[in-house]
């Protein structure tokens, strides 16, 4: 169906729909984190915080974490000095900056980051819900729109294959189910096994 056209279907246009239905999505997600605020009592921020350094291969500064989450610098501060006093948070000064702060994970932080990483039953299981071929699709969808998002500039960059030097799109025969090779491991996959946050992403 056209996303311009709606033919004798009532209601909003396709494209109103699908947005509708990714803003439920994220309702859900984000109800979710709510839900799994754990012994920590983190908030959503907080959590995101918390998974933000665990992917990361170095410490942060709180400027990257304010881009990288697309939050504001004031609400990443408060919430960075409240999982510095649940000690879940390791702060040094940057040495090439004395006036910038870098954080990392405590031992504690990469505990409770273990603990966020366990996707809940809920979520996990309407995901396991979905056959292998539109698990695919709504991974192919998703990686698509986060890139035309980020060339729009209305969302941050994402470690992801679409943004990645190491990424050959159908660099194999479609057939194959695997189409697409990741030079970083040189191995061929498909796209359900495509990225929006890879530590070894590089732009």
């Amino acid at each position: 169906m056209s996303s311009e056209s709606t033919g004798d279907v009532p209601g909003p246009p396709p494209a109103s729909q699908l947005l509708i239905g990714l803003a439920r999505l994220g309702q859900a997600v984000r109800m979710e984190a709510w839900r799994n605020a754990g012994p920590h009592n983190l908030s959503p921020l907080q959590a995101d915080i918390v998974s933000l350094l665990a992917g990361s291969r170095a410490p942060l500064r709180q400027g990257e974490i304010v881009e990288a989450l697309a939050s504001t610098a004031p609400t990443v501060s408060d919430a960075v000095k409240v999982l510095r006093r649940k000690e879940l948070l390791d702060a040094s000064r940057d040495p090439g900056d004395a006036r910038a702060l870098r954080v990392t994970l405590s031992e504690s932080g990469r505990a409770e980051a273990g603990r966020l990483s366990v996707v809940s039953e809920s979520l996990g299981g309407a995901v396991a819900a979905l056959t292998p071929d539109d698990f695919a699709a709504m991974m192919r969808g998703t990686v698509t729109l986060m890139r035309e998002l980020q060339e729009r500039r209305a969302i941050p960059i994402s470690r992801m294959c679409l943004t990645c030097r190491f990424f050959a799109p159908k660099a194999h025969p479609v057939k194959t189910g695997r189409a697409h090779h990741c030079n970083f491991v040189d191995a061929p996959f498909g796209d359900a096994e495509l990225r929006v946050s890879c530590p070894d992403h590089e732009l």
